[in-house]
């Protein structure tokens, strides 16, 4: 896996950008920023994604590229990412294809996985459990979903989960805006 943090701070130095401009552009903090870029702090996609957008670049530039054929995605070809400082694993399941506006991705929370932080971002999120138990808090709310259930929620909510088990959770995501 490539270093993210390294790439952030180099494509924000090449851009002539200062921490506290690309936190305005970003509504991030600039000690998290700061953080990120030391690579001492996780860093969740949707973060990322406020990050590259701010940088003019797809979120596909930090990553190592994932071979596609056409609309299908083979098994063979389905590689398993983290994000840098972040315990959850993913696999890409979308297609790629010009204007394509879903993301599909099969994640993994690790036992006891738990977010630090709330996100809050543009587009729509929904889940689905394969294996495990997740706990979603939306806004103020808690939602305790087993396997076969769902979660379908607009994004701009507060949001945040947790694997509440000692075993790992397994969960299909559709969301939008594209990540990758």
């Amino acid at each position: 896996m490539i270093e993210i943090h390294k790439k952030i701070r180099e494509l924000r130095l090449q851009k002539g950008l200062t921490l506290k401009q690309l936190s305005e552009k970003t509504n991030l903090t600039i000690g998290f920023l700061s953080q990120v870029e030391r690579g001492t702090s996780s860093l969740a996609i949707t973060s990322l994604k406020k990050i590259a957008d701010s940088l003019d670049v797809e979120i596909s530039y930090f990553f190592n590229p994932t071979i596609t054929a056409h609309y299908a995605v083979k098994k063979e070809n389905q590689k398993t990412f983290t994000v840098e400082g972040n315990a959850t694993k993913y696999i890409r399941l979308s297609g790629n294809f010009h204007n394509r506006n879903l993301e599909c991705m099969l994640v993994m929370l690790q036992p006891f996985q738990k977010d630090d932080q709330t996100f809050s971002h543009m587009g729509e999120e929904f889940y689905y459990v394969l294996k495990g138990e997740v706990i979603f808090k939306i806004d103020n709310n808690e939602y305790h979903l087993i396997a076969g259930e769902s979660i379908h929620f607009p994004s701009e909510k507060t949001h945040q989960w947790e694997n509440p088990t000692d075993g790992e959770t397994v969960l299909i995501s559709v969301l939008t805006p594209v990540l990758f």
